[in-house]
């Protein structure tokens, strides 16, 4: 049997309690997750824009309100996404969007919708950040000295 990879997306046990059926990312077995893995959530609606403009797309899964995007571990560290943009260290969201009002027992839960031909499950994260900026109408910035 093929091992998967799995990112456990349970909040926090500081946080608010995880859904009845806690959900995880699963990517497909022959990626290879040796940087980590974060996740860059951008709004629904400008998620196939982004695919179009990208020059590799990795995992994404979409759920009712966002397209996550798997970047390597520290896509984070020195550059601040854009508002509406949200951004998950170790692919853990605090405060997942499917949680909300769900309409079923699997209403709104993300799941895979592009998996890439490598083996690598990486978007490449600075080519997400300049899109996700220009989508949202602000200026990209970073800082230099950034070390983590």
């Amino acid at each position: 049997m093929e091992r998967q990879h799995v990112l456990d997306l349970r909040p926090p046990a500081s946080a608010t309690p995880p859904p009845e059926h806690p959900v995880r990312l699963v990517l497909p077995a022959r990626l290879r997750t040796g940087l980590g893995c974060d996740a860059v959530g951008t709004p629904r609606d400008h998620g196939e824009r982004i695919m179009d403009c990208l020059p590799r797309v990795g995992c994404v899964f979409a759920d009712d309100e966002r397209w996550w995007w798997i970047v390597p571990a520290g896509s984070q560290i020195g550059v601040s996404w854009p508002s509406g943009t949200r951004y998950a260290v170790g692919a853990r969201l605090a405060d997942p969007s499917w949680t909300r009002a769900l309409r079923g027992p699997r209403a709104g839960r993300p799941r895979l919708i592009h998996s890439p031909d490598g083996d690598s499950p990486y978007t490449p994260p600075i080519p997400l950040y300049f899109l996700a900026c220009r989508l949202a109408g602000s200026v990209p910035r970073w800082s230099l000295g950034a070390t983590g």
